[in-house]
């Protein structure tokens, strides 16, 4: 069964950047779309927002408005990862980060099925 373990993430000053990793074991992790999600601070689970998301199958990558131009989305499928890149960062960029893998991107966030444990950003000066 896939499971998915990140890394990166901390404190940044605004205009730092950060790199996220999400490492992949128990399966080969080609085949699946991989999403970054945020949830910022006092928000709920569901409240969680998609920034990035590249699809397993032709690597197609998509981004939310809020960071289209500053986060790049990548996927290195011989070390079973996938990356997000985050530069220009803001305060408003502050929030809990996840990766998250399942069929293809686009689906609702209740269909996504395995996660990662989650990584703090902090955008402060």
């Amino acid at each position: 069964q896939l499971q998915l373990v990140q890394s990166g993430g901390g404190l940044v000053q605004p205009g730092g950047s950060l790199r996220l990793s999400c490492a992949a074991s128990g399966d080969i992790l080609d085949d699946y779309a991989i999403g970054w999600f945020r949830q910022a601070p006092g928000e709920e689970r569901e409240e969680r927002e998609e920034v990035a998301c590249i699809s397993g199958r032709d690597g197609s990558t998509h981004y939310d408005d809020s960071v289209k131009g500053r986060f790049t989305i990548s996927r290195d499928n011989a070390q079973n990862a996938a990356y997000l890149q985050m530069n220009g960062l803001k305060p408003e960029d502050t929030a809990v980060y996840y990766c998250a893998a399942d069929a293809f991107c686009g689906m609702l966030l209740s269909e996504w099925d395995i996660w990662g444990q989650g990584t703090q950003v902090t955008v402060s000066s």
